[in-house]
């Protein structure tokens, strides 16, 4: 009953002054508002960084053939042949990896009836589908033996199908690579953008002898341009990393006092530094939001305020007839969690609506979970709290006579 004649109370001094009430919640509106739009761009960002490491394989390393230098101008990573398939079988063997793919790659066009599309196309090994996480989707990846054998045959991107098939199944049909025949004998899972922004769906596999031999070429037999390695588990990424270090120092006779003809990666190293940087960046636009709540927490309290002082008579009279101290200071008190609370409601509509907007208008994820919006009603009630407490302690304490005597 207490509690019900209290909301009642604050909900007639609400509506008493309706203008006044509307411009202090504003503060309160935009507050919550601002959290939960920029706590749903923050975390859309945030989960779209983890699904493109998430797409990139888990425990993933990439090691790179060696560089250049011509005329005192040093080539970038992969400019020179250092890395054979005999490296990467021995790499395979290490204790710490679960499976290694070697690849060679270059862009081709691909034709398909009246269709033409140039993408990249990869030579590599059946273990890709295992380090890089994939799933074949339709048909069948190459075996082992397409690798011995060398044969056409080929494993199609979802981009790559889109560009050539369009809605047709593409699984058992012949495509022209650089003007040779190749069968269709897989598609790829959606792999979607990698975090360099690069269309990973934009892509075809083909086992590596076919590539060296039939498509690109390669004056030194046997060469890699680059190997990707799968450890067994995140644990082991360290010492799996220093292994390899070990081993191709040891194969490639490299003494102690010459740079290294090939390079090492981490690429969940890097992947993980990234989600951490997006993860703070989510947090700090939360933050940064969050101050607008304190500006409308600073109004709810000059506004009651001066609710106190123009009430001071109806204050003394309510104590004259009986009313605690208690009871003032919960009545002002409660009408400024509900002013903190109608502006929330308002503000959570709001910052869902511009939230989405948002993404309309940017092509973009923003997500909207239920603990930002819970986040948002707390931090705003306990504003309301914090904020209504020293107006409404103000009014517990007026002494009823100098009330009653207040013009």
């Amino acid at each position: 009953m207490i509690i019900g004649a209290l909301l009642g109370e604050g909900w007639a001094a609400m509506l008493a002054n309706r203008m006044r009430t509307l411009l202090t919640m504003l503060g309160m509106v935009f507050g919550v508002g601002a959290v939960i739009m920029m706590m749903a761009i923050g975390q859309g960002a945030e989960l779209m960084v983890n699904e493109s490491i998430a797409s990139m394989g888990s425990n993933l390393f990439i090691v790179l053939s060696g560089s250049s230098s011509a005329g005192g101008t040093r080539q970038g990573s992969g400019t020179v042949p250092t890395l054979t398939l005999a490296d990467a079988q021995a790499i395979s063997e290490l204790p710490q990896i679960a499976a290694v793919a070697p690849n060679i790659f270059n862009s081709a066009q691909l034709i398909y009836a009246s269709n033409n599309w140039s993408t990249q196309v990869a030579g590599t090994t059946p273990a890709i589908i295992e380090v890089r996480d994939w799933q074949v989707v339709a048909g069948e990846g190459f075996k082992d033996s397409d690798i011995r054998a060398a044969t056409r045959v080929l494993l199609m991107g979802q981009t790559v199908v889109k560009n050539l098939f369009g809605n047709e199944n593409p699984v058992g049909k012949i495509v022209r690579v650089k003007n040779s025949p190749f069968l269709v004998v897989g598609i790829l899972a959606q792999k979607g953008q990698s975090l360099d922004g690069r269309d990973q769906d934009d892509t075809v596999l083909v086992p590596i002898t076919t590539a060296q031999r039939q498509l690109f070429g390669n004056q030194f037999p046997g060469m890699v341009r680059m190997i990707l390695v799968k450890a067994k588990s995140a644990a082991v990424m360290a010492k799996a990393e220093q292994e390899m270090n070990d081993l191709l120092h040891t194969r490639h006779r490299i003494h102690a006092d010459k740079d290294n003809d090939f390079s090492v990666r981490n690429l969940t190293a890097v992947a993980q530094a990234a989600a951490s940087t997006t993860a703070a960046m989510s947090t700090m636009l939360g933050a940064i939001a969050s101050v607008s709540l304190l500006v409308g927490g600073i109004g709810i309290m000059n506004i009651m305020l001066v609710s106190v002082t123009e009430r001071t008579r109806e204050i003394g009279i309510r104590m004259a007839i009986g009313a605690k101290n208690s009871d003032i200071l919960l009545q002002f008190l409660f009408e400024a969690v509900m002013i903190s609370l109608a502006g929330s409601f308002i503000g959570a509509a709001l910052g869902v609506a511009c939230a989405y907007f948002y993404s309309q208008i940017n092509d973009t994820l923003v997500v909207v979970t239920l603990s930002s919006v819970l986040l948002a009603f707390g931090v705003a009630a306990s504003v309301g709290v914090f904020f209504g407490f020293y107006p409404a302690r103000k009014a517990a304490n007026l002494k009823p006579i100098e009330a009653l005597r207040f013009q």
